[in-house]
């Protein structure tokens, strides 16, 4: 009876063996199973790599745009007339200051003292104002040269077109190699403006980020791209 007793207890003990043996490889075949659809949508968390992006444009592609007329005339109106305000003064320091000699009392303040119609302070006063209505001028117009308006991949994406403000509303164009071209900064990162160095031309064009980047992925890997300009 002790034997069969024995028997009775091993045929039960492989029988649990089994049945745990069986359990893990049907859990693991599950697993292997289920790697195929976790990886595929890990994968596809992933953007294209740049070798799927087509850059050879059938036809022109606009990249970007910040149509903000109303801006640039105002600013260009307050830049004209600071102009005239300064350049007022400076003839007026010029032509209207007189040499009269400073008084020698000591007890009056040392700003009564100044002789305003002596040469070195007219000529001084003159040239000062002179120098900052063509500064305010000067820099007025630079923001407005170097401002983009349109940018855009022309056909074939080898070349891109920047079309700047000009004076009082008008347009100004400039067509370049793309091989020309250097984004000085990441399109996520910049939170202002975005430079955009063109080899042959001075300071940076400048992409105002409150602008629309219409076909961003394109963009990023075109225009949007830094490249080393000697």
């Amino acid at each position: 009876m002790q034997c069969v007793h024995n028997l009775k207890c091993v045929s039960v003990s492989l029988l649990l063996c089994r049945q745990t043996v069986n359990y893990r490889s049907t859990t693991l075949k599950s697993v292997i199973r289920k790697l195929p659809k976790i990886y595929s949508r890990g994968v596809t968390s992933y953007s294209k790599p740049s070798f799927e992006v087509n850059t050879n444009v059938a036809k022109d592609v606009l990249l970007f745009r910040h149509d903000n007329p109303k801006f640039f005339l105002i600013l260009h109106v307050f830049s004209l007339g600071q102009f005239a305000f300064w350049t007022y003064l400076a003839h007026f320091a010029f032509t209207s200051l007189k040499d009269i000699p400073a008084s020698e009392d000591d007890s009056l303040p040392w700003w009564r003292k100044i002789n305003l119609g002596d040469n070195k302070f007219r000529i001084g006063l003159t040239l000062t104002c002179l120098l900052i209505a063509y500064g305010i001028l000067g820099a007025s117009w630079l923001f407005t040269a170097k401002s983009v308006k349109f940018l855009v991949l022309r056909k074939g994406g080898q070349d891109i077109s920047l079309v700047t403000y000009g004076l009082f509303g008008k347009s100004r164009y400039t067509t370049v190699s793309l091989d020309k071209v250097s984004c000085e900064q990441s399109r996520h990162s910049a939170k202002v403006q975005l430079p955009l160095r063109i080899k042959g031309h001075w300071m940076y064009f400048m992409l105002d980020m409150r602008g629309e980047f219409t076909n961003p992925r394109l963009f990023d890997y075109t225009a949007g791209l830094r490249r080393k300009i000697n």
